[in-house]
């Protein structure tokens, strides 16, 4: 019971399940799309039943992926305005990456880093929907000319290699800082491992009750 009472709720359950589902549904379009930037990497289509197949499913899974991050955008966007604090952050970066938390550096419930990963990666979604919409055969590439559709398919193959590149950092960091998979997973931090991280959001929920400190 003790035990329970030193955790605090930091993800909700329908933030954890969106997450999960866009994480599925990134990784089979990323495995696909990659197969056609690359000819060496072909075989990955194989992932969605082959060529034909991947072509089809490509679009409808980068389409859930952007619906999924506009969910998460509307939960998420207050928590990751950046201020003032930030640059505390940025100035001690390298104490962070080195697990050292010696200075109290104010941070929210999002660090500057993650502040910067959540716009990079809405920008660059909102880049592949465009682009992806724009050179989608099946439905409005005869709308546009051929020089349209040749810049929208660079674009969103750049966009794309960016994204994945970005979400590798991602969860790079997230296994890298003990204790973040299991909150993404249960929705639980430890109080200590709040005060640690995110010093400034443990005080503003510290007095709350302990299913309180996420987003409603």
């Amino acid at each position: 019971m003790s035990g329970k009472k030193e955790m605090i709720l930091r993800t909700h359950f329908s933030e954890r399940i969106c997450h999960w589902f866009m994480v599925i549904c990134f990784f089979l379009a990323a495995l696909s799309g990659l197969s056609w930037v690359f000819p060496s990497l072909n075989w990955l289509n194989g992932v969605l039943g082959g060529p034909q197949l991947a072509r089809i499913l490509h679009p409808f899974l980068g389409i859930a992926v952007f619906l999924a991050l506009m969910f998460l955008f509307v939960r998420l966007v207050r928590y990751n305005i950046p201020d003032r604090d930030d640059l505390s952050w940025f100035a001690n970066v390298k104490d962070v990456l080195l697990g050292r938390h010696n200075k109290a550096l104010k941070v929210g419930k999002y660090n500057a880093g993650q502040k910067v990963l959540f716009w990079g990666i809405m920008g660059l979604i909102t880049l592949l929907l465009i682009s992806g919409l724009a050179i989608w055969r099946a439905y409005f590439a005869e709308y546009f000319p051929i020089p349209v559709l040749r810049l929208g398919m660079l674009l969103h193959s750049l966009a794309g290699i960016c994204l994945i590149l970005l979400i590798i950092g991602h969860a790079y960091m997230g296994f890298w800082v003990k204790g973040s998979i299991g909150g993404m997973v249960t929705g639980y931090v430890s109080r200590a491992w709040a005060r640690s991280h995110h010093e400034r959001w443990y005080r503003q929920i510290a007095s709350k009750p302990t299913r309180d400190g996420g987003s409603k």
